[in-house]
């Protein structure tokens, strides 16, 4: 390996052992209040939530396709990862932007960032797969991309089962159901929906909104980016195995 593979080896290396460990007893409580908040929610709606952000994740997903720079057919993973932070970077300030003003908007405004945040990062992770060479019209690297979102928007529990998948994606890869209406779009959008949440819910609350906005956008697209990031090293650290 190059100096900058066996580098960016032990980041994967060492952010894998930081998924690995036990959630802390903080995390713990806070989705047992979570769960039981969702237990309180009539069943009705549950289906309606996840039948709206099903419909919204396919929209951008296959959208996005044609607005998509072609994927990088070469280029060592140094190059191909400097290209991925310089594309973050404006993902980044847009999220930025989109959080400010959302969240100067109060509560009507703060509850159309939420869609709007959602095609950014999908968007994001389109760009993302596209600079580490793969060909994003293919049905798995879209559900490749849906693990990566998840998995930097759920809890340590439901990481560390996503982890397991990433590692062995060529194989897992084999036994995916043959569209998207098979994806588990309920697991989906409640762990999403708690883990967003936790980070976004003071940004409906007036005249502090806008720092919230632009301050949680920024952690979270940051986050998204470092999970894409340690997902396609797995993939392409295997790949020399």
């Amino acid at each position: 390996m190059t100096h900058y593979e066996e580098k960016v080896y032990h980041e994967m290396y060492s952010w894998k052992v930081r998924v690995s460990r036990p959630p802390t007893t903080g995390s713990k409580l806070a989705k047992g209040v979570q769960h039981k908040m969702n237990d309180l929610i009539p069943e009705k709606v549950h289906q309606i939530i996840t039948l709206s952000i099903e419909k919204m994740v396919k929209a951008v997903l296959f959208g996005s396709t044609y607005t998509t720079s072609g994927r990088r057919e070469e280029g060592s993973l140094q190059l191909r990862e400097a290209y991925v932070k310089r594309v973050a970077k404006h993902y980044r300030n847009v999220a930025m932007v989109e959080g400010a003003i959302t969240g100067a908007g109060g509560i009507l405004m703060g509850f159309a960032d939420f869609p709007a945040f959602l095609a950014i990062k999908i968007k994001l992770l389109f760009e993302i797969a596209t600079i580490y060479g793969y060909d994003i019209k293919n049905y798995k690297e879209r559900l490749f991309m849906l693990y990566l979102f998840k998995m930097a928007f759920s809890s340590r529990l439901k990481q560390q089962e996503i982890l397991e998948y990433l590692v062995h994606w060529q194989r897992h890869s084999q036994t995916l159901p043959d569209d998207l209406a098979h994806f588990d779009w309920r697991d989906f959008q409640l762990e999403y929906r708690d883990y967003i949440d936790l980070a976004k819910m003071a940004q409906l609350i007036p005249f502090v909104g806008a720092a919230v906005g632009i301050v949680a956008n920024k952690q979270l697209t940051q986050k998204l980016v470092r999970t894409a990031m340690n997902g396609y090293r797995l993939r392409y650290f295997s790949s020399l195995e």
